[in-house]
C-alpha cells in the first residue's frame, strides 16, 4: 500500500489479478470433444474455403489447436470467433460475414435461434451425464408407466440421450421424446423443419426442439421431464408451458426434482411489467440480436404498435446489457428487449427501469391482445403469420380511450397525437409558430425540466488559445508540484 500511495512519481502501482489458465484438451482427444473430422467433412463436402469457427469463452483455450487441426486436413482458411456482444448462444453471422466467411461453425451451448445468412454447423460440447440415476430419477418421479411425459434435454446431454430413451421406452410407451431440429436448409447435423410449419396434425416444433405428441392430445395433458441445469432453457419452457407440469434432472449432482410453481409468481411479475408499460409515455427499444431471423421484422411491427398507443419510442444497441448502461436514460420510462427466447426473459429487478419482451409490449399496446395463460418468448411467432400473431385493432390510434392505472390509481388516456412526429426529422418538431411541441412525451421533453442539463458549451465565447505544455507524473504528485512527504 505505500508503494501506490507514496510521492515517488517513478513508482508504479501494482495489484495482483488471479487467472485460472485452463489446460488443453489433448490433441488425441480433440477429434472426440470436438467431432473435428465431422466438421472437416462438412467443409469438403459443401467446397466452402472460408470458416469462421465460433467459440464461447470457456472453450477459447482450444480454438487454436481446433484450428490448426481444421486447416492441416481441410486446407482452408479459418477464423476464430468469441461470443456475440449479446451471448455465446446466438451465432455471429454478422463477424463471420465481416471476414468474408463461407460457413460457420458454432460451439458450445446454443439456443437454436434459426440464422439465414450463412451455412451453419453446431457442434455442442459433451456434459458428463450418469444414464442410470436419470433413469432412476424419472421412475420415481413418474411411478406411473402410463404416463404421458415428453422428454426435453440441453444440448449439451444430445450425446446419452438415446441411452436414456432405451432403458425407459419399453417401459413407458407414452413417453415423447423430442428432437433436435432448426429451421431452414442452411443448418447441418441437426433435423430441419419448413420455416412456416409450426404444426403438422400433432407435431410441433418449440426451441429448436421438435416431437410429435399423440393424437388428440395437447401439450397440457403431458408432464414434462428435462434433463439439465436450471436455467434459461428451463425457465422458457416452463414460462411457455405454464399449465404442464415440470420435473427435471441435474446432471451435474444427479439429483431429480418437481419442479415448483414459481412459475406463477414469475408470470406475475410479468404482469406487473406489464402494467408498467402501459403507464409508460417514452420507450426504448433495446436491440439484443443481430442474428436471429426476422429481428428487422419485429422492430418495425413494436415501433408501429407503440407508435398508435400514443407513446414515443427511442431504439438502443449497446451489447451486453447492464445496470449502468440503461442508468444512463432516465427519460425512457419503459425498455422493451428484443433478443433470442432464452436472453428475452431478462430479470429487470436491479434495474432503475423495467425491462419487459416484445410480447408484453403488445399486451400494454395493443388492445386486441389481452394477458391469458398464453405466453411467447419468440418474437418471431408475433409477426404476420406466426402462431400467436394478432393484428391491431381497427381504428386504435383514432379512438380515445381511457382506463385506471392499477399501480398509481391515476387515468390513462391513450389518444395518439393526431400528427406523428416524422421519423426523420429531430425528435422535436415545432407544430405551429407558437413553439408548441408536437410531442410532450418525448426525451427532449425530459430534458427540459431537469436542474442540470450538461456542461454548457458556450459557442462563440471561449478564447482560442494555443496548446500549453501539460502536467507530468501522477496525479497525487506532479513534477511540477514536488514530493509529497509520507
Amino acid at each position: 500500500m505505500a508503494d501506490a500511495f507514496s510521492g515517488n512519481s517513478e513508482t508504479v502501482m501494482r495489484r495482483q489479478v488471479d487467472v485460472q489458465v485452463k489446460s488443453t484438451t489433448p490433441l488425441e482427444k480433440l477429434d472426440e470433444f470436438y467431432q473435428i473430422n465431422k466438421t472437416c467433412d462438412f467443409i469438403s463436402q459443401n467446397h466452402f474455403e472460408k470458416v469462421a469457427l465460433q467459440f464461447p469463452d470457456d472453450l477459447l483455450h482450444d480454438s487454436t489447436s481446433v484450428a490448426a487441426e481444421i486447416e492441416r486436413i481441410t486446407k482452408t482458411k479459418v477464423f476464430v470467433l468469441g461470443d456475440t456482444s449479446y451471448g455465446s448462444c446466438c451465432v455471429d453471422e454478422v463477424a463471420a460475414e465481416h471476414v468474408g466467411a463461407d460457413c460457420m461453425v458454432h460451439y458450445g451451448r446454443a439456443c437454436l435461434s434459426p440464422s439465414k445468412r450463412l451455412p451453419l454447423m453446431y457442434i455442442f460440447d459433451r456434459g458428463h451425464i450418469d444414464v442410470e440415476k436419470c433413469t432412476s430419477a424419472f421412475r420415481e418421479l413418474y411411478p406411473d408407466t402410463q404416463a404421458y411425459v415428453l422428454l426435453l434435454y440441453d444440448v449439451r446431454y444430445t450425446h446419452a440421450i438415446d441411452g436414456v430413451v432405451t432403458m425407459l421406452g419399453g417401459d413407458y410407451p407414452n413417453l415423447v421424446t423430442s428432437q433436435l431440429a432448426v429451421e431452414g436448409e442452411l443448418c447441418y447435423g441437426l433435423n430441419k423443419r419448413e420455416p412456416d410449419q409450426e404444426q403438422d396434425g400433432n407435431q410441433l416444433c418449440h426451441f429448436g426442439r421438435q416431437f410429435c405428441l399423440k393424437s388428440g392430445l395437447t401439450i397440457k395433458d403431458y408432464g414434462v421431464f428435462y434433463i439439465g441445469q436450471e436455467g434459461a432453457t428451463l425457465r422458457n419452457f416452463m414460462m411457455t408451458w405454464n399449465r404442464c407440469c415440470f420435473s427435471s434432472f441435474d446432471p451435474a449432482t444427479s439429483t431429480g426434482r418437481t419442479e415448483s410453481a414459481g412459475v406463477n409468481r414469475m408470470l406475475m411479475k410479468r404482469y406487473y411489467a406489464i402494467e408498467r408499460a402501459k403507464d409508460a409515455n417514452v420507450v426504448g427499444i433495446l436491440v439484443g440480436t443481430l442474428g436471429v431471423a426476422k429481428y428487422l421484422s419485429i422492430i418495425q411491427q413494436l415501433k408501429e404498435t407503440i407508435r398508435k398507443a400514443g407513446k414515443k419510442t427511442y431504439m438502443f444497441a449497446m451489447g451486453k446489457l447492464n445496470v449502468a448502461k440503461l442508468a444512463n436514460f432516465l427519460e425512457i420510462d419503459i425498455f422493451v428487449l428484443i433478443a433470442c427466447p432464452e436472453n428475452s426473459l431478462l430479470d429487470s429487478g436491479e434495474f432503475y427501469r423495467p425491462v419487459v419482451t416484445p410480447f408484453e409490449m403488445e399486451v400494454a399496446c395493443n388492445r386486441n391482445r389481452e394477458w391469458s395463460e398464453e405466453y411467447v418468448t419468440d418474437f418471431r411467432h408475433l409477426l404476420p403469420g406466426g402462431q400467436s400473431h394478432v393484428p391491431l385493432a381497427e381504428g386504435q390510434e383514432d379512438c380515445d380511450q381511457t382506463d385506471v392505472s392499477l399501480i398509481t390509481g391515476a387515468l390513462r388516456n391513450y389518444k395518439l397525437d393526431p400528427e406523428p412526429v416524422n421519423s426523420q426529422s429531430s425528435s422535436v418538431v415545432l407544430r405551429n409558430q407558437t413553439l408548441t411541441v408536437a410531442n410532450p412525451n418525448s426525451a427532449a421533453s425530459f430534458l427540459a425540466h431537469r436542474s442540470w442539463r450538461g456542461l454548457e458549451q458556450k459557442l462563440g465565447e471561449t478564447p482560442v488559445l494555443k496548446a500549453v505544455q501539460g502536467r507530468r507524473g501522477i496525479a497525487i504528485a506532479y513534477e511540477e508540484e514536488g514530493a509529497v512527504p509520507r
